[in-house]
Formats: C-alpha cells, sequence, structure tokens
C-alpha cells in the first residue's frame, strides 16, 4: 500500500471566485475543458495545468494507475493568500478548505484533506485550523515563512503549540523563495530556493530553542526531505560545538532534533534517501510525490520500492505506516476499492 502525503490541487476557483480574496494578483483556475488548463494570476498564465488537479474523479484512475491507495492533499502553494488583509484572508482559506473537503468527499477512503490558514492573523489562523478538523480536514498545510518571519517567530510558535494542543498535523512546505531577482531562470528558485527555504525554516525552529518550548506531541513535517537539512547537519553540528553565537539559544546539538520532526521523501535518488533515513531514521520519512507537477516524482513511491538498502519492513513504514500514524489515518481493508 502507497500513502502519499505531498500531493496538490487547485480547485476550481473562478475569475470571478478568487476576487474574494481582495488583491490585484489573486490566483483562478481557467479550465479548457479538454482536460488541461492554466493556473492563472489575475490575467497571466502561471503554469500549465491538467484536470486531476482539481478534478476527483481523473484523479483516482492516476492514483490507481500508479499504485497509490491514498493520497493527502494539500492546496498548491500559491493559495494560501498570506498578503491579503486578514478578513479576506479568512473568507478565503474557508472557501478553499471547503473545495478542498468537497473534492475529498467524492473518494473518501482515498483522498484526505489538509486545510490551509490565515497565517498573517494568528488568532484567525487557530479557529479556522480547529474548524477545519472539526470538518474532516486531516491536518493543516503552512508555508515556512510569512510577511518576513521565520517559524520561531512567537506568533507562528504559537500557533505550532495551537496544532499540538489540537492534535493537528502540520505540513511545511516552502513558497515565496528568497532572492528571486538572482534566480530569474532555470527553475533556480524551486532548485535553490525551496531546498533553501525549508533548511532555514528547520534550522529557525533548532537554533532558536523553540523545539524546547514547544510540546513533544506536536507532528510537524517538512516537504522535499526537509530540503538541505540532511546534508548540512554535520556543519550545523560542528557550528554549534565551536561557535557560541550558534548555540546561544539552543541547549543541545541540532542533531539532537531529529526526533521532533519528519520529512517527506522526495529526494529523487538512492543516496539522498538513504543519507535522509540515516540521518532521520526510518519512522521519521514518508512518501510524498509532489503530485502532480513536473518536479515530482513521475512514479510515486519508485525510489522507496527500489531503494536496495531498504528492508520489506522499512519500505512499509516509508510507504503507509508512518503517514497513517502521523494522519491518523485508517488504512483498513478496502481503502484504494472505493
Amino acid at each position: 500500500m502507497k500513502v502519499d502525503i505531498h500531493a496538490h490541487f487547485f480547485p476550481k476557483i473562478s475569475q470571478t471566485d478568487c476576487a474574494r480574496l481582495g488583491v490585484a494578483d489573486a490566483p483562478w483556475l481557467r479550465d479548457d475543458g479538454d482536460g488541461t488548463g492554466f493556473i492563472m494570476v489575475a490575467d497571466n498564465q502561471f503554469r500549465p495545468v491538467s484536470a486531476p488537479l482539481w478534478d476527483p474523479t481523473a484523479r483516482v484512475a492516476e492514483m490507481d494507475a500508479a499504485g497509490v491507495a491514498v493520497e493527502v492533499v494539500s492546496a498548491t502553494p500559491i493559495l494560501f493568500g498570506y498578503h491579503a488583509e486578514v478578513a479576506d484572508a479568512v473568507s478565503w482559506c474557508q472557501f478553499v478548505n471547503d473545495q478542498a473537503a468537497e473534492m475529498c468527499a467524492h473518494f473518501p477512503t482515498r483522498l484526505s484533506p489538509l486545510c490551509q490558514v490565515p497565517l498573517q492573523d494568528i488568532d484567525a489562523a487557530c479557529i479556522e485550523a480547529s474548524r477545519a478538523k472539526a470538518t474532516g480536514h486531516v491536518g493543516v498545510h503552512i508555508g515556512n515563512h510569512v510577511s518576513g518571519r521565520n517559524l520561531d517567530d512567537p506568533e507562528l510558535v504559537r500557533f505550532l503549540h495551537h496544532c499540538a494542543d489540537d492534535e493537528i498535523p502540520v505540513f511545511v512546505h516552502p513558497w515565496d523563495m528568497m532572492a528571486g531577482e538572482r534566480m530569474p531562470k532555470y527553475m533556480l528558485k524551486w532548485l535553490v530556493g525551496m531546498p533553501a527555504e525549508t533548511h532555514l525554516a528547520i534550522l529557525s525552529l533548532i537554533l532558536s530553542g523553540a523545539f524546547d518550548r514547544l510540546p513533544k506531541n506536536l507532528k510537524l513535517c517538512f516537504a522535499h526531505g526537509g530540503g538541505n537539512f540532511a546534508a548540512q547537519l554535520g556543519r550545523v553540528d560542528n557550528a554549534w560545538h565551536r561557535r557560541d553565537i550558534v548555540r546561544a539559544d539552543c541547549p543541545n546539538p541540532p542533531s539532537s532534533y531529529t526526533d521532533r520532526f519528519s520529512v517527506d521523501s522526495a529526494v529523487f535518488s538512492d543516496d539522498a534517501l538513504q543519507l535522509l533515513t540515516a540521518t532521520m531514521s526510518i519512522d521519521r520519512v514518508m512518501l510524498g510525490s509532489d503530485y502532480p507537477f513536473p518536479l515530482g516524482e513521475i512514479e510515486p513511491g519508485k525510489l522507496i520500492d527500489e531503494a536496495p538498502f531498504l528492508s520489506a519492513e522499512d519500505r512499509v513504514k516509508l510507504l503507509a505506516d508512518n503517514a497513517a500514524e502521523f494522519f491518523g489515518l485508517d488504512l483498513a481493508d478496502g481503502v484504494g476499492n472505493a
């Protein structure tokens, strides 16, 4: 069985619908009626897309072809709406979350939604996260920073504390990548910026001491294999031991915090996956494909299936069991037959 925890959707938001976000560059979906379309930003084409991004029947057909039993679906990050006024952002998040629940209701044993929240106002974000949980969302999907604030910002830590208290798993996705003016070509914002943003998010929580203040029951997962974190952890530990400015707010070596969060498996090579599982442990990695976008794993789970260093028990954990525990999914007999 395969459970893909990193799979995106974009509901059929019309150009009229997107006006509720209250900003000039609101995203919407242009459905061309032939199974293709575009994510639009105002009148500009942002990304070509196809029907499985918004059509649950087309989506489940592709899941069947790929042998994926369950997807935990999250909105395409362009939908976050963190730059809108609070009242508009609250309405927008409710709208997107209700669309997600409606989409997943077509195949409730196959599709489980993550909500999004208006992180520009933490009180409103906490309310919406708990409302969405009550309507069937299995967790919350957030960006790795908001208005220049990293995850160690006291208000964002307060949101994470709320999620721990209300038992809401959190999936962190990079977005709005740094230094875009230096990466205008070759998808460098995705190839360099995204891993760097994720690494920054993890280190902000470790080095600030935020993990020491957050409840240990917080379920937190970072996309894209945690970005550069596993490859650079030795460098960070070395800096912690040698420089007091690095360990000023962090009482323990950075490598001792790998039991406080999880990552997905979207790393695309045996060597990278072996390093990731060695760094994080087998219990802290979950299948994530970044479906249905072309930079994702085209055959979800193939890397795990074919990795020569994994045991059969390891594969079961990475492909399904870790996700079931993290998101509270019921993988009873019959899943995949909806």
